[in-house]
């Protein structure tokens, strides 16, 4: 819980900082491109998570991954690594990325399935997103066949889980409390 809340701090002063430089969207491109770097690739997220490498390591690696980002991007990641914060740097990158969305007016719908979404579910779903919530909302789908079926729907910080693999465990929860 702490480190989310730091996370969030440093998103905020982050976004504070993009919006007094009318750099907003370039550093939203560098956030995005910091979350799919880190999601791909599992020796990122063990150097930044050791505790062994030591920091000025970690930032040439970052800064040789990330070259070309903007400078405040680049300052955000150096400052991090000085106050020892590196590993937080994926969380930081989603923050932003959600803050400045909602800046924006709009959001990100994050639905798992266990089979791809055909267009007339994917209208219906971001019609309910927008009418539930306000905003102009971008539907990603991402395919999880371990859920069974149904559908896992995040929004923000928001997360309505119906698929058949939690009703499952609910079930078997429920079974194992009742003998």
């Amino acid at each position: 819980m702490g480190n989310s809340r730091a996370a969030i701090r440093y998103a905020k002063a982050i976004l504070d900082l993009a919006v007094d430089n009318k750099a907003t969207s370039a550093i939203e491109n560098d956030m995005r491109s910091i979350v799919a770097t880190i999601a791909d690739s599992s020796e990122l997220r063990e150097m930044l998570a050791s505790p062994v490498i030591k920091g000025s390591d970690k930032k040439q690696v970052l800064s040789e991954v990330f070259k070309g980002s903007h400078a405040i991007s680049e300052g955000l990641i150096t400052m991090l690594v000085d106050n020892k914060r590196v590993s937080l740097l994926n969380e930081v990158a989603e923050k932003f990325i959600i803050l400045n969305e909602q800046l924006k007016g709009e959001g990100v719908a994050h639905v798992t399935t266990a089979v791809p979404l055909t267009a007339e579910m994917e209208k219906k779903i971001l019609n309910k997103v927008e009418s539930m919530t306000g905003n102009k909302v971008v539907l990603e789908n991402k395919i999880d066949e371990s859920i069974v079926g149904g559908f896992i729907l995040r929004v923000g910080d928001l997360q309505y889980d119906a698929s058949i693999a939690n009703k499952l465990s609910s079930l078997k929860r429920e079974f194992a409390t009742s003998l």
